[in-house]
């Protein structure tokens, strides 16, 4: 039976998580902050959901390890290191890593790789942006990020080489493969991104905004719920919602 972790309880992901557990009738079996002892947390719950910190990820990973402890990951910014320990431990555990829990986030990153099929770079110029709270603290959001890694792949771009983050001063034109970056943040901004595909004569945006952390909260919680029957691997939300 599944039994819930909230790591960062007190913080805003935490607490819709643990909203979203209470409307979906899920048990939540402990929770967890800063300075108190994730171990007796751990051993309590067949699943731990964590939107913490990208640096709180190594931790959180080797107690679920010890506990067999089976892990929905919604902490973005992670490091290239702290990827690879992701994706290690999917060997022995079963893992959900998402960079958004949103249905609706979800169905853009189906729509952005569809379209970016359509509408060739040899006559489209791609830009992505997002904006957030003025809180968050990493940039681009892990929702910006894997929308460029879908437009990479669609498009045969590097996200070293042909990203443009902001521009700024006589940069001259615009490159033919370039995809532009642009990182907003203010106010209480729960989340949105725009991908805009701009040719002569006309332009395609595909956009999503998030008005309630409850929207990904529940996504993380459905995330959990499918994920007890599954197979020891690494999933992300759109196995869950069956978009591959």
């Amino acid at each position: 039976m599944l039994s819930l972790l909230v790591t960062g309880v007190s913080g805003r992901m935490g607490q819709a998580v643990v909203q979203a557990a209470g409307e979906a009738d899920v048990q939540i079996a402990a929770t967890h902050d800063a300075g108190q002892d994730l171990a007796a947390a751990m051993a309590q719950a067949t699943c731990a959901i964590d939107f913490t910190v990208h640096s709180f990820t190594s931790t959180v990973i080797e107690t679920a390890l010890k506990y067999g402890t089976h892990l929905v990951i919604g902490t973005t910014g992670h490091t290239d290191a702290e990827r690879a320990l992701i994706h290690e431990a999917a060997k022995s555990l079963r893992i959900v890593y998402s960079a958004n829990y949103s249905v609706g986030v979800n169905t853009l990153f189906w729509l952005t790789r569809q379209a970016a099929r359509v509408l060739s770079q040899d006559r489209f110029d791609i830009e992505v942006t997002e904006m957030h709270h003025k809180h968050k603290i990493d940039a681009p959001s892990g929702t910006a990020r894997r929308l460029l890694e879908i437009l990479n792949e669609e498009t045969g771009t590097s996200y070293q080489d042909d990203v443009a983050h902001g521009r700024f001063g006589n940069i001259g034109p615009r490159k033919l493969r370039e995809i532009g970056m642009h990182t907003l943040r203010g106010g209480d901004v729960v989340g949105d991104h725009t991908v805009l595909f701009a040719a002569d004569g006309e332009r395609i945006e595909l956009t999503h905004k998030a008005s309630s952390r409850l929207t990904f909260a529940a996504g993380a919680v459905r995330a959990a719920a499918w994920l007890e029957d599954k197979p020891v691997g690494l999933y992300d939300m759109q196995d869950v919602l069956g978009l591959r």
